[in-house]
C-alpha cells in the first residue's frame, strides 16, 4: 500500500487549527467592518449585468484556492451585494437582519454539524427546549402530547402540519391514505379552506399532498380583510351537501400582506361544530400576541389543532429556522413515522428516552437549528422578545400618523401589527385605479433602485399596494420620516414627468 503524505492532502476540506484561527478571525473582522457600516452604504443596490455574470460564470478551480483568495473574492462580488434585509431602512416583504449573536450561533453550530434526526447527544435536547419556549411564548399548548419541531421555515411547517391534518381525516373516516393514496375515486375529495388574503404556501402544500387546488376553497375576506366566518361556514355547508370531505380550516395569525389576524375565536368553534382540524398559519405575526395591546385578537389561538410559526422572521433569528407545533404530536408521528407502531421508542424509554426527530416530519438528516434560536432567545428573554415586538407595532402605528398627514398618500388596510399597506395617491387621480397601480409600481421600482430606503408591493383588492414591513431592531421614527420623503419626492418626480410629456 502506498505510503500517505501531507502533499496528498492538497485540496482536501480540512485545515490545521493554527490556519482556522486566522482565517476565521479574518472573516469575523470582515463581517463586524460590514455590521458597523451598515448606515453609510445604500439599502439595496442593483447589481451591474458584468457583477451578475461574474457570479453565474464562476468555474470550479482545478486547484484549490487559498482562504485569503476566497475571503477576497467574497468580500468584493458576495459582500458588496446584500438582499438590503441588514440595513434599518429596508422594508421590504418580512425578511428581518440577523441578531447578531445569531450569527455568531451559526458558527458554532457548523462546528459541531450533528445530524439532528435524532439520537443521545445536545442538540436533540436543546431543541425540545427550544420548541418548548416558542410555544409558550404564543401560548400554544403541548401538554400532553404536543410535539413541535424545527423546520426550514412557515412554508415548511404549514406544510408539515396539513400533512399530519390529512392523516387525522383519513383515519377518522376508516382509510390510510399512506398506503392507498389519494387517487382512489371511491372516496369523496378532501377539501381545505383558507383566507383570500391567506399564504401561497397553502396552495402549495395542497397542491403536493395531493388534495389538488379545485378542493383549495379561498374565503372572502370582510371590510377588516379577516376571513369571513359566515362566507367560511356557507362553503363548508355546501361542500357537505355535495357530498364532498371539508377536512381543514387554515386561518392566519398575522398575514403577510397587512398583518391582519382572523377571528381565530369564531373559527375554533366553527372547527369543533364541524370536526374540522385547525391550522393557523402564525409565521409571521403569532408573536404579536406579545403585545399587550393587540393580544385580545389572538383570542382561539391556544384552540388550533396546528400551528406555523417563523422564528427567522420576527425575532430575527438568521435563516432558516421554522416550527411546526402539532397540539397531538402522536397524529403527527403517524403521519410520518416509518417505525413500527410496536417498535417505536416512549418517552423516557429506549436509547437516549426521546423518540427521534425524524419520525415527525419528512427530513431524516436536519440541522442543528436549535442552537442559533436558544442563542437569540436567551441573549433576549422573554422581555427583549416582547419588547421588541411591542416597539415594531409602535413604529408601524407612528408611520401610519405620518401617512395620514399627507394629502398626496393613502392608506389601503388597516394596521394591526408591523406591516403597512398604502400607496402615493394625489387626489386629482384617486379615480383612476389603473394608472394609480401604474404610478404605484413604477415607483417602487424607483425607490428601490435609489437605494435610500426599500419598500416591496402587494395587491389588495386590485390595488397595487406600497407595502412596508418593519423589522429591523435598529429602524427609528427618523427612518420612517426618510421613507415617508422619499416615496413622495419619487411620487412627485414620477408625476411630473408624466405631465411634461409631449
Amino acid at each position: 500500500m502506498a505510503a500517505i503524505n501531507s502533499n496528498d492532502k492538497a485540496g482536501i476540506p480540512g485545515m490545521d487549527v493554527e490556519m482556522f484561527s486566522v482565517v476565521a478571525h479574518r472573516a469575523v473582522d470582515m463581517v463586524t467592518e460590514y455590521l458597523m457600516s451598515i448606515r453609510s452604504r445604500p439599502v439595496f443596490e442593483p447589481m451591474q449585468s458584468a457583477q451578475r455574470e461574474r457570479l453565474l460564470r464562476l468555474e470550479l478551480p482545478s486547484s484549490g484556492r487559498s482562504p485569503d483568495a476566497i475571503l477576497d473574492l467574497f468580500r468584493e462580488a458576495i459582500l458588496s451585494h446584500p438582499m438590503g434585509n441588514g440595513h434599518p431602512r429596508f422594508f421590504g416583504w418580512v425578511n428581518s437582519p440577523p441578531a447578531p449573536i445569531g450569527i455568531v450561533a451559526e458558527l458554532l453550530s457548523a462546528a459541531m454539524n450533528p445530524s439532528c434526526a435524532g439520537g443521545d447527544h445536545a442538540a436533540i435536547y436543546l431543541e425540545r427546549a427550544v420548541v418548548r419556549w416558542l410555544a409558550e411564548l404564543v401560548g400554544f399548548p403541548l401538554e400532553p402530547f404536543g410535539m413541535g419541531l424545527l423546520v426550514s421555515g412557515g412554508s415548511m411547517a404549514s406544510l408539515t402540519c396539513l400533512a399530519a391534518a390529512r392523516h387525522y381525516a383519513a383515519t377518522a373516516d376508516g382509510w390510510n391514505e399512506r398506503e392507498d393514496g389519494l387517487q382512489s375515486r371511491e372516496r369523496p375529495p378532501l377539501v381545505l379552506y383558507l383566507s383570500e388574503e391567506g399564504h401561497g404556501c397553502m396552495r402549495k402544500a395542497a397542491e403536493l399532498l395531493g388534495i389538488g387546488s379545485k378542493w383549495l376553497r379561498v374565503v372572502p375576506t370582510n371590510s377588516q380583510i379577516q376571513m369571513d366566518v359566515s362566507a367560511l361556514s356557507e362553503l363548508v355547508k355546501k361542500d357537505r351537501e355535495a357530498g364532498y370531505r371539508p377536512f381543514c380550516i387554515a386561518a392566519s395569525a398575522g398575514t403577510v400582506n397587512t398583518g391582519t389576524i382572523d377571528p381565530l375565536h369564531e373559527i375554533a368553534a366553527l372547527c369543533r361544530e364541524q370536526n374540522l382540524w385547525f391550522h393557523v398559519d402564525g409565521a409571521y405575526g403569532a408573536f404579536g400576541v406579545l403585545d399587550d395591546g393587540v393580544a385580545h385578537m389572538y383570542r382561539g389561538l391556544a384552540e388550533a389543532d396546528s400551528l406555523a410559526l417563523d422564528p427567522h422572521k420576527w425575532l430575527s433569528v438568521p435563516v432558516e429556522c421554522g416550527c411546526a407545533l402539532v397540539r397531538d404530536g402522536r397524529v403527527l408521528r403517524d403521519t410520518f413515522s416509518l417505525v413500527p407502531p410496536y417498535l417505536r421508542t416512549e418517552e423516557g424509554k429506549g436509547f437516549g428516552g426521546l423518540p427521534w426527530f425524524s419520525e415527525y416530519g419528512f427530513q431524516q438528516t436536519r440541522g442543528f437549528r436549535a442552537l442559533k434560536l436558544w442563542m437569540v432567545m436567551e441573549f433576549a428573554g422573554r422581555a427583549g422578545v416582547q419588547a421588541l415586538v411591542k416597539r415594531h407595532n409602535a413604529l408601524a402605528q407612528r408611520l401610519t400618523e405620518l401617512i395620514k398627514e399627507e394629502p398626496d398618500l393613502e392608506l389601503l388596510a388597516p394596521v394591526t401589527l408591523s406591516a403597512v399597506c398604502f400607496r402615493y395617491a394625489p387626489p386629482t387621480l384617486r379615480t383612476d385605479e389603473v394608472r394609480l397601480s401604474a404610478l404605484n409600481k413604477a415607483l417602487m421600482e424607483r425607490v428601490q433602485a435609489r437605494g435610500e430606503t426599500f419598500v416591496s408591493g402587494t395587491t389588495l383588492r386590485n390595488r397595487f399596494a406600497l407595502r412596508a414591513c418593519i423589522l429591523h431592531y435598529d429602524t427609528t421614527s427618523d427612518d420612517l420620516a426618510a421613507l415617508i420623503k422619499t416615496i413622495r419626492d419619487t411620487g412627485d418626480q414620477l408625476v411630473q414627468a408624466e405631465v411634461s410629456k409631449p
